[in-house]
């Protein structure tokens, strides 16, 4: 077992932590917007909270006693926690929440702290991580980490749908890219050296089964919530409406 350096390890926790306390603050934000008040947001806030916090350390004492190393401890926790949420995101009270004026943009917000992907180059250049797993992975959390507050910041001024779906298919695309290569590097079903066995282990663990699956419903959630949005109107039709209310 590999025991990476100490601004590794804060790396790697500072970041899911971010991206997991961000979402609880945009959650409460839409449950205000959506009229529950300020006790039912904060509640859900505070479920949520509960929720990711919980099974960050869960995750941490499974991957501390190396039961993700076999299969499929490791794929059932990602999808285990990935059904949750989505499950979860249907309760009536999460809907709302989820469905309340300017969530498009704030959805995406929590994706700004994948820039701690970095950390994947670091192992790389540390000789622990395969180039074929980390530059991929570490490089396009960077690069959707880096467009997330653009993306975000164009919603928010109404415009930008057609940049957050290419944006949440990128993101998708990125993490199905860094699942499907961690597990073929990392049990071995391809044979490169190093292998991605790290990421089995703690602190990477914490990325691979608890933050990759809550991006994975933060870019689901989002994307259904732009395409049920309404389009806004082109500005040639509102000046050609504008043009025949006048007259």
């Amino acid at each position: 077992m590999y025991d990476p350096p100490a601004y590794l390890w804060a790396i790697t926790i500072a970041g899911p932590t971010a991206i997991a306390a961000l979402t609880c603050i945009v959650l409460y934000g839409g449950a205000e917007r959506a009229g529950l008040g300020r006790r039912r947001a904060a509640l859900l806030a505070g479920a949520a909270a509960v929720l990711l916090g919980g099974w960050f350390t869960a995750t941490a004492l499974i991957a501390g006693h190396g039961w993700y190393h076999t299969l499929p401890w490791f794929p059932v926790a990602v999808a285990g926690l990935l059904g949750t949420l989505l499950a979860l995101s249907r309760i009536p009270v999460v809907a709302r929440a989820l469905a309340a004026p300017g969530m498009a943009s704030r959805l995406v917000r929590p994706h700004s702290f994948r820039v701690a992907g970095v950390v994947f180059l670091f192992y790389l250049a540390l000789g622990h991580l395969p180039a074929l797993f980390a530059l991929p992975a570490g490089l396009g959390d960077i690069a959707a980490g880096i467009a997330a507050p653009l993306v975000a910041r164009r919603l928010a001024q109404g415009t930008g749908r057609r940049a957050a779906l290419r944006f949440n298919v990128f993101g998708l695309t990125d993490l199905v890219a860094a699942l499907t290569l961690g597990a073929l590097t990392g049990f071995q079903l391809l044979n490169v050296t190093p292998s991605s066995a790290p990421i089995t282990e703690l602190p990477l663990a914490l990325i691979t089964t608890a933050t990759v699956p809550l991006l994975f419903a933060l870019h689901i959630t989002s994307m259904f919530t732009l395409v049920r949005a309404p389009r806004p109107a082109s500005s040639a039709a509102t000046a050609a409406a504008n043009a025949v209310g006048a007259s």
